[in-house]
């Protein structure tokens, strides 16, 4: 079997940089400078809508010689409105060439929703809405999607595949069909969701774990999404490790996803923050500090379709029980 199909022995590089709500005129630089800090893991998504962005500042590395293409590990995404097979392959298609790469690492599922198509040429990314204001959802099988998925890895576009937004039950259905079985799934993770029956069952069946948002509230913020008392770098708890280790609350953030065995892909435009996110590996955070900050737990997410979907777009869309 190729090693597509033996998704536990790819891990990607950690941690990454996500690439969500950098600004156009930011992004070339952001990614110049991650790699040039040591970053070698992108994440990116045509729902982002800064894919050609991030491209020219990989190109911009590479012709630096910072690494090489073999060097970074680079996720795309399938945006909902391409979920029916004849779509999958033209939108990751889109995403190499907005991205000026032959190949991705890793193409993901970004949601378990599917939506009307849009052509490229209509509106591109067509978000969430579309056609017009509300969301329009499509019968399309996850099966389906899959299947067009696999096809990808045998035509060489994405060496890996995956999906985002899922739990263990959707995890097992595809397990029951895939002919090439999820490298990677993409959640919202950081202490104040834990997520832990569902990390643990990723860890038994061999699927990495990227966990997007690390900081939680944080990304939320500025889209008004979240609340100042909902910030998870301002509790106590992540204070006082952070002091007694000499380092951010953010560090410490990153620190535990690492610790516990997940992929923290945080965001920032701030070269600052950049080079702060990438140094966490001079220092380990005991047993206790770990569990500490695992009890920090409320179930709390902030990335939820069912409550954004309806408040922006008039649509009730749950995917989370």
């Amino acid at each position: 079997m190729s090693d597509q199909s033996t998704p536990d022995a790819f891990i990607p590089p950690s941690p990454g940089l996500g690439t969500w709500k950098i600004p156009d005129e930011l992004t070339p630089g952001i990614v110049f400078e991650a790699i040039e800090t040591g970053y070698r893991h992108l994440d990116c998504a045509a729902d982002y809508g800064n894919e050609q962005q991030v491209g020219h500042g990989i190109a911009q590395a590479l012709e630096a010689g910072l690494c090489r293409r073999d060097d970074l590990w680079v996720t795309g995404k399938l945006w909902n409105t391409y979920h029916e097979r004849q779509h999958v392959r033209a939108a990751c298609e889109r995403s190499l060439s907005d991205l000026g790469l032959e190949q991705l690492d890793l193409f993901l599922i970004h949601f378990p929703i599917a939506l009307a198509y849009v052509p490229f040429e209509e509106k591109y990314p067509p978000g969430w809405t579309g056609h017009g204001e509300a969301m329009e959802p499509v019968a399309v099988p996850y099966s389906e999607t899959w299947q067009a998925m696999e096809e990808l890895v045998e035509a060489g576009l994405t060496k890996r595949i995956g999906f985002c937004n899922v739990g263990t039950a959707m995890i097992r259905e595809v397990l029951s069909y895939a002919r090439i079985k999820p490298a990677v799934l993409q959640v919202e993770m950081h202490p104040f969701l834990c997520q832990e029956s569902l990390l643990r069952f990723c860890r038994e069946v061999g699927i990495a774990v990227t966990a997007f948002s690390p900081f939680g509230a944080d990304s939320y913020l500025p889209l008004g999404m979240a609340n100042e008392s909902e910030r998870v770098l301002a509790h106590p708890v992540l204070e006082e490790v952070a002091a007694r280790h000499g380092k951010s609350p953010a560090q410490v953030a990153l620190r535990w996803a690492e610790q516990r065995g997940t992929v923290p892909i945080p965001k920032t435009q701030s070269p600052e923050h950049l080079r702060e996110n990438f140094e966490i590996r001079d220092f380990e955070l005991a047993p206790g500090e770990m569990a500490a900050i695992s009890a920090l737990d409320r179930h709390q997410r902030f990335n939820d379709p069912a409550v954004f979907g309806e408040k922006a777009f008039k649509t009730f869309y749950p995917i989370f029980d």
